[in-house]
């Protein structure tokens, strides 16, 4: 089967482009939007609407495969790809994309999906969204093609076996981290609730006392509203480097307060996503090594997740050498081809450092699927609930097509 045609076209994402620069520099909400004027080079406004591009390739036998380009909701800071916009791309996928598809085999995925991956068009290489939507498109198609689930092409293509159980889901609150903890509990997330701490002043506090304050809500009310003992989730909190701020990166005074919220979060295991941003990968790295030996020796359990700099398969497996974190969030729009996605986790599971198949919340519904898939076949320790910052539509879009998935495949188990 063959791919005879590529159409595009615009469309959102689940949530918004935001400008971290501003918001960490103490940008002001006024309700959803922001006070004040972008920082960040290409955003028109320190919030505005996500984007997205759907890419249909069109098979020979009539079949459509489709995947979505997207980025994330932090766009052009962390060494990422600047802000993706519609209209700017269509155009660019048209010209140099689509002709290198046109009349290629779709029954594999790999090896085309790592052929676009690695183009560069001016000596530069395509954005990473587009390459992420492509390679969701060849997956489709590959999977279309052998009348098969996009996992097991994965599987097939990978030499791995996909999993028998559900991969446990992380869902992310956004700025609303109380109404939208309660829903995560009530729905049994199995990670919980990232709650957005990329502020000093409004939401960390600066010594620390409104995250510490929160940590103590999100302990008893996990205990107040779960319906089972048997209910146990990781809490799991991105703070967006601010502790690294309000410390000075005094790694002693940081290793003192994660052990003050290991403590408040007791019975529940701790997670703190980017506790510092140093401003560069290697710096970044080097850090994250020294936060999580200083921890191990001060017998700190709280587990640390890198995120900031580690955006590349190539900076995954660097924090994975250096065991710059216990886990990596694989922030799948940043990797650009979801093939990547797939050597980056099963490069942390060699490592033995925890895989964090995350995302963004401003990807979309599809993104969302295919990386299910992903998940199934690789066997991360986590992947993200997307998209949007609502927690029932990303957990109903990860939850349902996962179980969706197993389902089918325990009946083609059966009917062999």
């Amino acid at each position: 089967m063959r791919i005879v045609n590529v159409i595009c076209s615009a469309g959102k994402g689940g949530f918004f482009f935001d400008d971290q620069k501003a918001i960490k520099q103490g940008a002001a909400h006024d309700g959803l939007i922001y006070k004040g004027k972008p920082v960040t080079k290409g955003f028109k406004a320190i919030r505005q609407a996500s984007e997205s591009i759907s890419v249909m390739l069109v098979l020979s036998d009539g079949q459509i495969a489709y995947g979505d380009c997207a980025a994330v909701q932090y766009s052009g800071v962390g060494g990422r790809d600047p802000v993706f916009l519609a209209k700017d791309f269509i155009p660019f996928i048209n010209k140099h994309i689509a002709p290198l598809l046109r009349g290629k085999n779709s029954g594999k995925f790999r090896e085309l999906a790592e052929k676009i991956d690695n183009l560069q068009v001016n000596g530069k290489r395509v954005h990473t969204a587009i390459r992420y939507g492509i390679s969701m498109a060849l997956l489709d198609a590959a999977a279309k093609s052998n009348g098969v689930l996009m996992c097991e092409v994965i599987a097939k293509e990978y030499k791995t076996k996909v999993s028998k159980l559900p991969i446990k889901i992380f869902s992310q609150s956004g700025d609303d981290r109380y109404l939208n903890a309660d829903k995560m509990i009530v729905k049994q997330s199995d990670v919980l609730p990232h709650a957005l701490i990329n502020n000093v002043s409004e939401k960390l506090g600066k010594k620390g006392e409104k995250l510490l304050a929160y940590v103590k809500w999100l302990r008893d009310r996990i205990l107040k509203l779960r319906s089972s003992k048997s209910y146990n989730p990781a809490l799991h909190i991105d703070v967006y480097g601010t502790i690294g701020l309000i410390f000075d990166h005094d790694i002693n005074k940081i290793c003192s307060y994660l052990s003050t919220l290991e403590k408040a979060a007791k019975p529940f295991a701790l997670n703190i996503e980017g506790p510092v941003d140093m401003g560069g990968r290697e710096v970044q790295c080097y850090y994250l090594k020294e936060l999580c030996r200083a921890l191990k020796r001060k017998k700190i359990k709280v587990k640390i997740v890198a995120d900031e700099w580690a955006n590349t398969l190539e900076d995954i497996k660097l924090f994975a050498d250096e065991n710059a974190g216990d886990i990596i969030q694989i922030k799948t729009p940043d990797l650009g081809g979801i093939n990547n996605t797939i050597e980056a986790v099963l490069y942390c599971k060699k490592k033995k450092v925890g895989a964090y198949l995350g995302g963004t919340c401003a990807e979309t519904d599809r993104s969302a699927q295919v990386c299910v898939h992903a998940a199934l076949a690789t066997g991360p320790s986590q992947m993200l609930a997307k998209p949007g910052m609502g927690v029932d539509e990303g957990f109903m879009i990860v939850y349902n097509e996962m179980r969706r998935t197993l389902s089918l495949l325990n009946s083609k188990k059966r009917s062999k």
